[in-house]
């Protein structure tokens, strides 16, 4: 659906998802803590599409299982329990993640 936003000539769409690529570039903070962060604030905000989309970019920065435990961990402590459901389903993405990753 990407294509079909940024393909309908909404310069601000176009900004927007600009400014969303640039602000995960390193910088100050490297790129890999930047996605860490960006998945707790997904957990705490509670949106899956926005959880898998940075546990994807997560596992493509190297981040380990225990690193996204601990993740997790902060995720639940700053949103309480009602994150729990969402990091089932995150742990879930995860094993998949990891499985597709030994196949190839």
């Amino acid at each position: 659906m990407n294509e079909k936003i940024l393909g309908s000539g909404s310069m601000f769409m176009k900004r927007f998802f600009n400014l969303d690529t640039t602000a995960y570039k390193s910088g100050a903070l490297d790129s890999r803590t930047k996605e860490m962060l960006g998945l707790v604030a997904s957990m705490v905000l509670r949106c899956d599409d926005c959880i898998s989309y940075h546990l994807g970019k997560c596992y493509e920065e190297g981040i380990t299982k225990e690193e996204v435990f601990e993740i997790f961990s902060i995720a639940n402590l700053v949103g309480g329990s009602i994150c729990i459901p969402h990091t089932r389903r995150a742990v879930e993405y995860w094993d998949a993640l990891e499985e597709e990753g030994k196949s190839n």
